[in-house]
């Protein structure tokens, strides 16, 4: 009977050659005492699984089973969707803390830092790490790490990084000092980034807030209050609450939209929920509308009827179609200051408890009409009132996107942080410090020990 070949032993020379990134396949370079390497020799990469669902015991317990969505904690993952039983502990593959989870189907290249104990599904494959583990960490949110995982990834059908390509992504390795400086460099420039985008933050959240009380001012006629006084009008004499339909016609005159191919198309969709902002839309050739629309003309308010809805609506000064679920709406008065009171809370309110009771609720004609509007009786004032809030949300807008591109900046900010942190660019790198190669050959002496 012949005998099997035995297998061929590798000398630690030959490990080591084979642990290392040819200098033609490496992206960039590197400090000199760095070396590129693959993953699999700065980690060892588990993938998850699901225990059995059939097995109800497995669940409802303290030990964290961590899903992809769980990642978006980022730098601190700590809390799990779902947790396990010690039953179903028992039947998982348990990752340590200061793992790192990296999302391989899906959200490719979603990542997570645990902090704390867990396992995960099979969505996921998480890197122990051999030496620095935030380094690790940091190393797979760049893009050079991501796009490796994408690379992998569309070389099948259904587009996913199994544990042997993503040990297989190549890997930029410093001295192990070098690490940890690397590190607190990125933390700390991180940290100065993080509460400059907390405050930025804070005026966005602020938005939504200050858009609600200058609209309530706008009703309760403080806004107007010197108007009134250097107009001689008083408060008790100049305002009326009225039905909507004292104040407004509401139209229904559907019309076929092949017969105007041309005009633009509104839907609920197209429009911003509460601001009452117009998005992008299309045409109705564009959208391939085929059921009647409303006919709209400028000078007039479109309002979403049907949930969810209700707090849908804008003043445009075009022509076109609307979608059936919407009503045209002309004004007696003011149009503008009749779209922003149906903005505000007092409006969105009524609106809110007055719609049908059906399958699809719904505000129909006759509930619209009903509802009561607090406007100045005066149109002048009533334009007094656009023209203060046309001011203030202009530059409510315009700080709004101001912040919104400082966030996007502070993204990039990081990021680049980020690139040269791993090409050894953030003037932390000492030359004369032990090579990088010693750590392939230490965990490379660790694997031969633990074979033996």
């Amino acid at each position: 009977m012949a005998r099997g070949k035995k297998k061929e032993v590798l000398t630690l020379e030959e490990r080591l050659q084979a642990a290392l990134v040819p200098e033609s396949e490496q992206p960039y370079q590197v400090p000199g005492n760095w070396c590129w390497t693959f993953i699999q020799y700065v980690s060892e990469v588990i993938t998850g699984g699901t225990p059995s669902k059939k097995c109800a015991e497995y669940y409802g317990g303290k030990f964290p089973f961590f899903k992809p969505s769980d990642l978006d904690s980022g730098r601190h993952v700590i809390n799990a969707s779902e947790y396990l039983s010690n039953a179903g502990k028992a039947v998982s593959r348990v990752i340590p803390e200061q793992s790192t989870a990296v999302c391989c189907i899906g959200s490719i290249g979603k990542c997570g830092f645990l902090e704390v104990e867990g396992s995960t599904n099979q969505q996921i494959n998480s890197a122990i790490p051999k030496f620095n583990a935030l380094y690790l960490y940091y190393f797979c949110n760049t893009h050079y790490f991501v796009e490796q995982l994408w690379e992998k990834a569309s070389a099948t059908t259904i587009s996913i990084v199994n544990k042997s390509k993503m040990e297989n992504c190549i890997f930029p390795l410093p001295p192990l000092l070098e690490q940890c400086r690397i590190v607190d460099r990125i933390e700390s420039l991180f940290a100065k980034l993080d509460e400059a985008r907390q405050k930025v933050q804070d005026v966005l959240d602020g938005f939504e807030p200050r858009r609600a009380a200058i609209l309530h001012k706008a009703f309760n006629g403080e806004l107007t209050a010197q108007w009134r006084k250097a107009h001689g009008v008083g408060m008790e004499e100049g305002w009326e609450r009225k039905r909507f339909d004292e104040v407004a016609i509401i139209r229904s005159n559907l019309v076929e939209p092949a017969d105007f191919p041309d005009l633009p198309h509104i839907a609920p969709d197209n429009i911003e929920r509460k601001t009452g902002v117009l998005l992008e839309y299309h045409t109705i050739a564009e959208d391939g509308v085929t059921s009647g629309k409303h006919h709209f003309y400028p000078g007039q308010i479109l309002y979403s009827k049907i949930r969810p809805y209700l707090s849908k609506v804008v003043a445009v000064d075009f022509e076109g179609l609307c979608s059936a679920d919407m009503y045209p709406i002309e004004a007696k008065g003011d149009a503008k200051c009749l779209w922003y009171y149906m903005l505000s809370e007092e409006f969105l309110e009524q609106a809110s408890s007055a719609g049908s009771r059906s399958v699809l609720p719904k505000i129909n004609q006759k509930e619209l009409s009903a509802l009561t509007v607090e406007l100045p009786a005066l149109i002048d004032e009533q334009s007094e009132i656009t023209n203060i809030l046309d001011s203030f949300f202009a530059k409510e807008q315009q700080a709004k996107e101001a912040s919104e591109t400082v966030l996007e900046q502070i993204d990039l900010i990081k990021k680049s942080i980020l690139s040269r942190a791993f090409r050894g660019e953030l003037g932390t790198n000492d030359p004369a410090e032990e090579s990088a190669l010693e750590l392939i050959k230490q965990t490379i002496s660790e694997t031969i020990a633990n074979n033996e």
